[in-house]
C-alpha cells in the first residue's frame, strides 16, 4: 500500500515511529571500485603493455597510431553487436571476457592479441587508486566506521588492493561475479551491509554512477554520486567525511 501519491519505489517499510525519527547516524561507508576509489592505467600505457606482451609496440611508435586505436576503439564500442555483448558483462569472468574480446576483435591493433591485452587488463598494477582514496579511507577508519566495497568487476579486485597495501582498510567486498547479479540489484546492497553488519539506513553508498551505485537509495541507504568525470585532482571525495560526521 502507498502512502503517498508519488511514493519513490523502495525495497523495505519503515515503522510510524522510524518514519518520524531523524534518520540513524552513519556506522558504515560502501564504495564502488571502479572510477570512485580507483582507476584504470591511462589508455596509453596499458596500449603500451599490451604492444610489448604481443611483440607489437613498434607499431604505436608511427605518427598518430595511439589516436587511431583510441579512435577505432570508441567506434567498436559502439556497433551494435559489441553493445549487445556489454549486456551483464560482469556477472561472470567468461561473459566479461567473451565482451572485450568481441570489442577488441574489430580494433586493428587488439586483433590477434585479446588474451595478451586481457592480462594487461587484468594484472595487479593495472588499477591505481585515486589520490585522494588513501586519506579518505584512513581518515573514516580512524574515525571508527566500518568500510566496504560493492562493485560490478568481474575478477577479485581484492588482488589491487592488496598490491597497494590498501587491502587492510576494507572490511567486506561484495564483487558482483562472486554473486551472480549488478547493481542496481538490491541483494547485492543488502549484502553488502550484513557483511559489514550495519542496518542499510545507516550506512551511505558512495559511486559515480546514478542509475547503478543510486540504486542503494531504494534499499534504504543515503547515497553520494561524484561526478563522473577523469579527474586526477580533487575531485569530492573527502565530502564522504562531512557527510559521515
Amino acid at each position: 500500500m502507498i502512502q503517498t501519491l508519488f511514493e519513490t519505489p523502495s525495497t523495505y517499510r519503515l515503522t510510524d515511529t522510524e518514519m518520524a525519527a531523524p534518520v540513524p547516524q552513519v556506522q558504515a561507508v560502501l564504495f564502488d571500485f571502479s572510477n570512485t576509489i580507483f582507476q584504470m592505467i591511462s589508455l596509453a600505457t596499458w596500449l603500451r603493455r599490451v604492444g610489448a606482451a604481443a611483440g607489437r609496440l613498434a607499431l604505436l611508435d608511427a605518427p598518430g597510431a595511439e589516436a587511431e586505436v583510441a579512435d577505432q576503439l570508441r567506434t567498436a564500442f559502439r556497433l551494435p553487436s559489441v553493445v549487445a555483448l556489454q549486456e551483464s558483462r560482469d556477472v561472470s569472468p567468461e561473459r566479461h571476457r567473451q565482451a572485450m574480446r568481441g570489442w577488441w576483435s574489430q580494433v586493428d591493433f587488439l586483433r590477434g592479441a585479446e588474451d595478451a591485452a586481457y592480462r594487461e587488463l587484468a594484472a595487479p598494477d593495472a588499477w591505481i587508486p585515486y589520490p585522494d582514496t588513501e586519506p579518505v579511507l584512513r581518515a573514516l577508519r580512524a574515525r571508527g566506521l566500518r568500510i566496504g566495497i560493492v562493485s560490478d568487476f568481474p575478477w577479485d579486485l581484492r588482488t589491487h588492493l592488496a598490491h597497494h597495501g590498501l587491502d587492510d582498510l576494507i572490511d567486506s567486498c561484495v564483487i558482483s561475479y562472486e554473486q551472480g547479479r549488478e547493481k542496481p540489484d538490491p541483494q547485492l546492497f543488502f549484502h553488502a551491509c550484513a557483511a559489514l553488519g550495519a542496518e542499510p539506513r545507516a550506512t551511505l553508498m558512495v559511486g559515480d554512477n546514478p542509475a547503478r551505485d543510486g540504486g542503494a537509495s531504494a534499499c534504504g541507504l543515503r547515497t553520494y554520486i561524484l561526478p563522473a568525470e577523469n579527474r586526477t585532482g580533487e575531485r569530492g571525495l573527502a565530502d564522504v567525511l562531512r557527510l559521515v560526521s
